[in-house]
C-alpha cells in the first residue's frame, strides 16, 4: 500500500512538503528508517523547487537521485522534502521563498544552511536521518547549530547525479542523523564501506589547527573543542599542535570557485526573470558574475597545489585527522547579518559560518560535526576531518567525543 501525504508546510518551515509514504514492508540495512531529503536533491514524482520561486513551476522529477535511489534499495523510507537556503547559495538558513527555517532549540534563531531542513527535521525529532549536502559547510554547520550530527563524506564517495548543483568542483552529499551510530550505519548502507564507531582511537594523531585562520569568536566554543581534545587524550589518541601554511590562500579561492560555476548555472534565469529570486541570492550571483574566466583558472590551479601541499605536510608530520571548532559562532538570530560576538568582536554571520568547514571541501578530506553539551540552550559542533583514514577516522573519533 502506497498512500500519499497531503502537500504542507510545518510551523518552522524545515519541511517543505510530505511525500508518498510507503507502507510496504522493506528489507536492507536501513529497513523502514524514515528519512528526509532536502529540496535539492530529486525524489521521483515531487517537484525539485531548490527554496526559490524560480522553480515553483517545476514538473515533478521522473527519477530518483542516484543517492535517494540507494537509499530506497537500502530499505529507507523517504517521508518528507526539506528546506533548503536558496539554491543552497549561502549557509544561514533563513534565505528561501518558503521564509526562515527556526532552529528547534530557539525558533528566533537561524538553523544554519544551507541543508537547513534536515538538520531541523533531525533536531525536532521528526526523523532520525536525513539527506543534504555539503559544498562548504551546509550539512556540518546546520548541524553544529541545530545540536545533531553531520558528514561530509570524502569527495565523491556519495554520487550528486540529480542533484541541482551549486558548485560541480566541490558539491558533495551530506548525511544527518541524531547520532554517530546512525550517519554511520547509512554511510556503510549507502556505500558498502562500513564503519565502526566503536573502533578504537588509541594511537590516532590528531592535529589542533593554530594559524590565526582558524580563530573562534565564542570562548564556550573554544572550551568546548578543549573537552573534546581531553577526551580523545584519555582514549589514546596523540594530540598535537599544528600549523597549516597557506591556509589562507586556499580558503580564498573558495569564493571565486563557487560563484563562478553557481553564475554559470543561473546567468540566464538571472538575466530573464530576477524578481524571483529572493534578493540576498540575486545580489550574491550578480556579485559572482565579475570574476573573469583568469579568475576561475588561477582559482583551481591554486586550490589543487596547495591541497597538495597540505596533504603532503600533514602526512609528512604523521596527522591522521584535525579537531576543531564546526564554526566560530553559535546560532544567531534570523535576519542579523553582523553581530557582536562573544568575544567582542563585530562578526559578518555568512562568512563566519563558513570559514571553519570550507577548507575540507576545497581538500575533498571527509569531516563530521559532532554536538557538544549545549551552554544556554545553544549547540555547539566539534568538527574532526580525517586527513587519512576516511570516513571511520572521523567517524570513531566523532563517537568518542559524544562519549564523553
Amino acid at each position: 500500500m502506497i498512500s500519499l501525504a497531503a502537500l504542507t508546510v510545518d510551523p518552522h518551515n524545515a519541511i517543505v512538503r510530505l511525500v508518498a509514504v510507503d507502507g510496504r514492508r522493506r528489507t536492507g540495512p536501513l529497513s523502514g528508517v524514515p528519512v528526509a531529503v532536502k529540496d535539492l536533491i530529486d525524489v521521483a514524482g515531487v517537484p525539485t523547487r531548490c527554496g526559490s520561486a524560480v522553480l515553483a513551476d517545476a514538473a515533478p522529477a521522473r527519477a530518483d537521485a542516484a543517492v535517494v535511489a540507494r537509499l530506497r534499495a537500502a530499505g529507507a523510507v523517504v517521508v518528507a522534502k526539506t528546506h533548503t537556503h536558496e539554491f543552497a547559495y549561502g549557509p544561514t538558513g533563513d534565505v528561501a521563498v518558503e521564509g526562515p527555517c527556526r532552529n528547534p532549540r530557539d525558533p528566533r534563531r537561524i538553523t544554519g544552511g544551507s541543508s537547513s531542513g534536515s538538520a531541523a527535521t533531525v533536531a525536532a525529532g521528526l526523523v532520525p536521518l536525513a539527506v543534504g549536502t555539503d559544498t562548504g559547510c551546509s550539512a556540518r554547520t546546520p548541524a553544529a547549530l541545530c545540536g545533531v550530527v553531520g558528514l561530509k563524506p570524502a569527495l565523491g564517495a556519495l554520487p550528486t547525479t540529480g542533484v541541482f548543483p551549486l558548485s560541480e568542483t566541490l558539491d558533495h552529499i551530506g548525511l544527518l542523523g541524531t547520532d554517530v551510530g546512525t550517519v554511520g550505519s547509512a554511510f556503510g548502507a549507502l556505500t558498502g564501506r562500513w564503519t565502526d564507531p566503536d573502533a578504537p582511537v588509541a594511537g590516532t594523531v590528531v592535529g589542533r589547527p593554530t594559524d590565526p585562520y582558524w580563530r573562534v569568536h565564542d570562548p564556550e566554543i573554544d572550551a568546548a573543542v578543549d573537552r573534546a581534545a581531553d577526551a580523545l587524550g584519555a582514549a589514546g589518541a596523540v594530540l598535537r599542535a599544528v600549523r597549516l601554511p597557506g591556509i589562507d590562500e586556499l580558503a580564498a579561492t573558495y569564493h571565486v570557485i563557487v560563484g563562478a560555476e553557481a553564475h554559470t548555472t543561473h546567468r540566464r534565469w538571472l538575466a530573464q526573470r530576477p524578481e524571483d529570486y529572493q534578493p540576498a541570492t540575486a545580489a550574491r550571483l550578480r556579485a559572482a558574475a565579475a570574476y573573469t574566466a583568469a579568475d576561475y583558472v588561477t582559482a583551481q590551479r591554486t586550490r589543487r597545489r596547495l591541497a597538495a601541499e597540505l596533504a603532503a605536510r600533514m602526512l609528512a608530520e604523521g596527522i591522521d585527522a584535525l579537531l576543531l571548532a564546526t564554526t566560530p559562532l553559535r546560532a544567531t538570530l534570523i535576519g542579523a547579518r553582523q553581530v557582536e560576538a562573544p568575544d567582542g568582536t563585530r562578526v559578518t554571520v555568512a562568512p563566519a559560518l563558513l570559514s571553519l568547514t570550507l577548507p575540507f571541501n576545497l581538500l575533498g578530506w571527509p569531516a563530521v560535526s559532532v554536538p557538544a553539551p549545549e551552554v544556554d540552550g545553544l549547540p555547539i559542533g566539534i568538527q574532526v576531518a580525517a586527513v587519512r583514514g576516511g570516513e571511520q577516522t572521523v567517524l570513531a573519533a566523532g563517537a568518542r567525543i559524544s562519549a564523553g
